[in-house]
């Protein structure tokens, strides 16, 4: 495969901005485990484990909002 630079740079920008958003879910996902999952353990976990978790962490959002139970 043979891409000019523009196309180049343009593929980093996206690596990053992915790699990023990585980031930030995986330290959403901490942040709701209270302590129940260290940064390094998030980031051995897989894509369909972190989906499952993220549907886990929107449903106690949901529940959390209908009940009006603290939730922070």
């Amino acid at each position: 495969m043979s891409l000019d630079n523009e196309s180049i740079v343009e593929m980093i920008k996206d690596f990053d901005k992915d790699s990023k958003a990585l980031k930030k879910n995986i330290l959403k996902i901490c942040w709701h485990m209270r302590g129940g999952i260290t940064y390094s353990e998030a980031l051995e976990i897989s894509f369909q484990e972190r989906e499952i978790i993220n549907g886990i962490i929107e449903d106690n959002l949901n529940t959390t909002k209908e009940t009006g139970l603290p939730f922070f």
